[in-house]
């Protein structure tokens, strides 16, 4: 019996070997990957918007149990107790709840003299930094969440308790009334409101396009 090294069998033709299949499967990987690439391009700017909304209120999250524990140290201890924000050169923010140590209400120079004392070590708010950090996004100034018929004004300062950067809240559940502005530094803005009477805080979302707050 002889055999065929190297060949085609006897009788049937050589098999040709051709690039159109692998020219063919070629192709439709490049389709496929331009066809992905405008996918994404289309999708990437919602997504971004989306993924910056959630920073923000994830961060206006924060500042929001922040105050309400304020508050609730000022019931537990039946004394005046305040909070103050301190964002580092890193843009990492942290905040310090502190005792009215002379019973003439809390400030940053007896804070800072040591007159009212700190209760705890600061604690680090983790959505805040980078991504989104407090103040007003680009473009023209926000309508004021407490009179939508004028807009806001100083908007270098973002964290406003009457004339001071300290909310302070006695044991009885009131307040210095204010706000905290936050934004993911391209459109999405969020206010963390304190109501003196009740000491209560509400979030609120900024639509730019309606210029309207609504509550979160």
């Amino acid at each position: 019996m002889s055999r065929v090294v190297g060949g085609a069998a006897p009788g049937r033709p050589a098999r040709p070997v051709s690039g159109g299949r692998a020219g063919f499967q070629l192709l439709g990987l490049l389709v496929t990957l331009v066809a992905a690439g405008i996918l994404l391009s289309v999708a990437a700017p919602p997504l971004v918007q989306w993924t910056g909304r959630l920073r923000a209120r994830a961060a206006a999250g924060e500042v929001a149990g922040a105050l309400r524990l304020a508050r609730s140290e000022a019931a537990k201890r039946g004394a005046r107790v305040g909070l103050k924000f301190r964002v580092a050169a890193d843009g990492a923010v942290s905040f310090t709840l502190h005792r009215d140590g002379d019973g003439d209400g809390l400030s940053t120079r007896d804070i800072d003299s040591g007159v009212d004392p700190a209760l705890a070590a600061p604690r680090r708010l983790e959505h805040l930094g980078a991504d989104v950090r407090f103040g007003f996004p680009p473009g023209p100034a926000p309508r004021d969440p407490g009179d939508p018929s004028r807009r806001l004004d100083r908007l270098d300062d973002p964290i406003r308790f009457n004339l001071s950067d300290i909310a302070s809240f006695d044991p009885l559940g009131t307040s210095t009334p204010g706000s905290v502005y936050l934004t993911d530094s391209r459109r999405h803005l969020m206010a963390v409101r304190l109501f003196g009477r009740t000491g209560k805080v509400k979030i609120l979302a900024y639509d730019a396009e309606a210029e309207t707050w609504r509550r979160e």
